[in-house]
């Protein structure tokens, strides 16, 4: 599995609304400059994600972006899998499919491998959700003591 820049971009986008939900819109130039992503290619990517589902928008002057769910309901790996696939490293790893490409994929003991590795990521980012991640942000915050 690799993440591409579209797909850290969404997610960085995604996380950002989070970070604001409940707030009202967020200005997709204000979005840009905050997270340092070329405003075309965000703009891009929040097309993508709208389509998905995953964000709504407002149109005009005090228009903006803003989560169509709760950050609660929206994880990583259903971001990762919509805008990058699937997280399989290798075609015959994914089980849903009916792969023919290869004679030794009943005996073959690196494809076991491969599919462990894929339920191991699977496991993790399919379990953390976009609140989770912004309650570690805003702990973070909360920890930090500034003394002189």
């Amino acid at each position: 599995m690799q993440i591409s820049y579209k797909g850290d971009y969404a997610l960085k986008a995604v996380l950002d609304l989070a970070l604001h939900y409940g707030q009202g819109v967020v200005s997709i130039h204000d979005m840009a400059k905050r997270l340092d992503i070329p405003f075309k290619f965000l703009e891009q990517v929040l097309l993508e994600l709208k389509q998905a589902g995953f964000v709504d928008s407002k149109r005009g002057i005090k228009g903006g972006y803003f989560l169509a769910n709760p950050p609660r309901q929206i994880t990583i790996g259903s971001v990762v899998r919509f805008i990058d696939g699937p997280l399989e490293p290798i075609a015959c790893a994914n089980l849903k499919t009916n792969y023919k490409g290869c004679r030794d994929i009943n005996t073959c003991l690196l494809r076991g491998i491969w599919i462990e590795v894929t339920q191991a990521i699977s496991d993790i980012i399919d379990k953390i959700t976009f609140q989770d991640i912004c309650d570690k942000i805003r702990a973070a915050k909360g920890d930090l003591v500034y003394q002189i």
